[in-house]
């Protein structure tokens, strides 16, 4: 930290008064919201801190003034947020400018017009930052981290505040996006309902009217969540419009949304090129895919093991688990092509010792009752049409299309 005059840090408090000030009286949100950004690390912003840190009274000169001082219980604790932060005392700092912005909510609250959306969205955001920078500062000295959760209280707060009708709702879907960002966080996702009844079924809201970009980031949650809970359908469509509208430039986006997409497509039977997975690193899906489009069982157990932890940590490990009963329609499509090759009058009758024969081959040790139970769940599950000989152990497969495509939908369940 540079060397600060107490005259030049007297000048430096005054200055930004001044701009918040202004900012307020000419309603000028863009300005107000670079004065909030407590962790933008902003040149201007760090020479404050350094000036608040040699002038101790800041807040008796805000009290001097009543262009200052009608803000004071917003600037106050700003003022002590973006000291101990600049100190590095993240819990001081989070506490502070959680005060700070229960303060400008009210304020928020009495102003008419939506002017302040992008400084209330500075706050949304700081709020979050600072709870998880705290947190960490908690567990570091082996206490309760729990400012994220309280983060979350706020911004349901916040939320309560733009669910009404007027203008300032169109700011509701960014204040929803952080408290996602918030819930996936604290691995209590099932707190994101109540948000999402909110926005889905408000006669208030129309979701068409909120920012493309808090639309994208609205549309990727809520298919992550699609995804826990095994909606594919509705999984693809919101992952989907996330890709759609994603901003091209942004490719750490487009890779987020891909890494929960792709699992989907694959579980409806599209598999994507392997280009694509290059394009924006993703190679661990590789051998997954090839392990679809080989039917090679081995392949893709292989995979899932060399990848376990990151599939877990994704939450998708289970959906590619899932993906054994496709692996498996194609190596019996396999089988039955080369049949057909060799005697197109038997093509659709499949001893199960032959089956045994190419998993064995794949070194995956089965025998034929536990073959059977295979082929008898692909048939339930509508990936073969045919029926069982049980005395002889074949499958017969149907004449007319063995192996139904799933053309975007999910294995039936």
């Amino acid at each position: 930290m540079a060397y600060v005059s107490m005259g030049e840090a007297h000048r430096r408090i005054t200055d930004y008064l001044n701009r918040f000030s202004d900012a307020v009286s000419y309603q000028d949100g863009s300005s107000l919201k670079r004065l909030l950004a407590v962790s933008s690390d902003s040149p201007s912003l760090l020479s404050l801190s350094d000036a608040l840190n040699v002038f101790q009274d800041a807040s008796r000169l805000i009290k001097q003034f009543d262009k200052y001082s009608q803000f004071g219980e917003i600037l106050v604790p700003l003022f002590r947020s973006l000291q101990n932060y600049r100190l590095g005392h993240l819990v001081e700092s989070y506490q502070s400018f959680e005060k700070s912005s229960n303060a400008f909510i009210q304020e928020f609250r009495n102003w008419e017009s939506a002017w302040a959306l992008d400084a209330l969205y500075v706050i949304a955001y700081e709020i979050r930052v600072l709870a998880e920078r705290a947190d960490r500062e908690l567990a570091s000295m082996g206490k309760i981290p729990e400012k994220l959760k309280g983060a979350g209280s706020f911004l349901m707060k916040v939320f309560g505040v733009l669910a009404g009708k007027g203008p300032k709702r169109v700011g509701a879907l960014y204040v929803t996006c952080q408290l996602f960002k918030i819930y996936f966080k604290l691995g209590t996702v099932h707190l994101c309902r109540s948000v999402i009844r909110s926005i889905e079924t408000a006669r208030i809201f129309d979701f068409e009217e909120f920012p493309v970009r808090d639309k994208v980031t609205y549309m990727y949650y809520t298919g992550r969540l699609e995804v826990f809970n095994e909606n594919f359908p509705a999984a693809d469509h919101k992952l989907s419009y996330a890709l759609t509208y994603c901003n091209p430039r942004s490719e750490a986006n487009i890779r987020m949304i891909l890494k929960y997409l792709i699992p989907v497509k694959l579980s409806i039977g599209i598999l994507p090129e392997i280009s694509l997975l290059e394009k924006y690193n993703l190679v661990e899906y590789s051998n997954v895919i090839q392990a679809m489009r080989r039917g090679d069982l081995r392949l893709l157990r292989q995979a899932l093991q060399e990848h376990e932890d990151q599939f877990l940590r994704s939450g998708v490990y289970l959906v590619l688990e899932k993906l054994e009963l496709q692996v498996y329609q194609r190596l019996i499509k396999k089988i039955y092509i080369i049949q057909k090759q060799k005697d197109p009058s038997k093509a659709h009758q499949i001893k199960l010792e032959v089956i045994v024969k190419a998993l064995k081959w794949l070194e995956m040790d089965m025998d034929v009752d536990e073959v059977e139970c295979i082929m008898s769940i692909l048939i339930y599950k509508n990936l073969m049409k045919g029926y069982f000989a049980h005395k002889s152990k074949v499958v017969v497969l149907s004449k007319q299309d063995p192996f139904p495509k799933l053309n975007g939908k999910p294995v039936n369940s």
